[in-house]
């Protein structure tokens, strides 16, 4: 593992992550979102348009903006009663004490507030945002963002833990992170230890393709796990990244084996300057399709949008069901009429004569 993050254009053109030639263009790049690639990333990157290349290092495109891109794609500003909090949905608020990161994932929906400005809410910040979950009992869970909030550091982390253990109505306090994968040296056993309360602490894992996760990420993941803090994934579908079936499936397979649940596949959010990473939700379905009869349910996270303005998530899978819901689709393309015809039943609806003549054994 080599020794500093690459935080800087000429860092990159010292690592041969660029070319001298695209020098001026990534300043430019750099100029407007923030640039961070781990050690560990750094060793994951075995060639700068592999899949974690593409995820970390800055390119030219980022510089394109179309008109449906936004600051702000999923709508968080207009949910932020106080600084550090966003309540989007009635029974869980989103906690952002900080807002740097160790890598700048090149997609990032909050790359135009993660990075520049003041990194961690402090004192009167700090205490207002705790004060404003206090004094909503129908928060029942907090989730920690950011920023990458397992940055912080474990002396700084336990109060603001400890204070959110404190409150009543609170029973369930979720972290988003990369750390484990992208930065897994910070998984120490004071943090670790800091994450065991008395409230259920729940870690959402990001991480796109199973490159990433070399043996230090594994081993991270094990100190969580072993701890018995609970695992699940979030990942976000992203073109020449993971866009294929079989990266879907390495990816989750080596979460499952890794005993981490995946949970999330994103659709791509409108953050400015990354067309370039965006399929179609139909490319989308279809990849979710082509998986559910590969992997095993286990394997299979739910397909999401974002939908844009705050309006929420939704799922987006595929949908099995024909419109008059009398037919289903298998995993394998084949229609089945539902619920199935008895033996000899000959009455109207068969659908490819596979009405009452439907293949034993076949196993979700």
């Amino acid at each position: 593992m080599t020794g500093r993050s690459v935080r800087t254009p000429k860092d990159l053109l010292a690592n041969k992550l660029i070319d001298e030639a695209d020098l001026p263009e990534i300043a430019d790049v750099a100029r407007r979102y923030a640039v961070s690639i781990t050690p560990a990333m750094q060793d994951r990157i075995f060639e700068t348009d592999d899949p974690v290349g593409r995820q970390f290092v800055p390119t030219g495109r980022e510089l394109l903006v179309a008109p449906e891109e936004s600051d702000d794609p999923i709508g968080d500003d207009p949910f932020t009663p106080v600084k550090g909090i966003t309540h989007r949905y009635p029974d869980r608020v989103l906690f952002k004490p900080v807002h740097v990161c160790p890598v700048y994932c090149r997609f990032c929906f909050r790359r135009e507030v993660v990075g520049p400005g003041d990194q961690m809410l402090r004192d009167a910040h700090l205490e207002a945002a705790l004060d404003y979950i206090r004094a909503h009992p129908e928060v029942w869970e907090v989730i920690f963002t950011g920023g990458d909030p397992l940055i912080i550091a474990p002396v700084k982390l336990r109060p603001m833990l400890e204070a959110l253990d404190a409150i009543e109505h609170v029973k369930v306090i979720r972290f988003h992170t990369r750390v484990p994968v992208v930065d897994p040296h910070r998984v120490t056993a004071d943090l670790v230890d800091a994450l065991r309360l008395t409230t259920p602490v729940w870690v959402v894992v990001h991480t796109n393709h199973s490159q990433e996760i070399g043996d230090d990420a594994r081993a991270a993941l094990a100190r969580l796990v072993d701890a018995g803090i609970p695992l699940v994934s979030q990942t976000v579908l992203l073109k020449g990244v993971n866009d294929t079936p079989e990266a879907l499936e390495e990816l989750f397979r080596t979460l499952i084996v890794n005993r981490v649940k995946p949970y999330y596949l994103h659709h791509g959010d409108l953050a400015k300057g990354t067309g370039h990473f965006r399929t179609t939700i139909g490319e989308g379905q279809e990849l979710m399709r082509r998986l559910r009869g590969r992997v095993s349910g286990m394997c299979q996270p739910t397909y999401v949008l974002d939908i844009p303005g705050g309006h929420g998530k939704v799922p987006i899978g595929p949908v099995y069901l024909a419109d008059d819901a009398a037919r289903v689709t298998d995993p394998w393309g084949e229609e089945h009429v539902y619920p199935p015809k008895p033996a000899g039943d000959q009455t109207e609806g068969q659908v490819g004569g596979h009405a009452g003549d439907q293949t034993e054994g076949q196993a979700g």
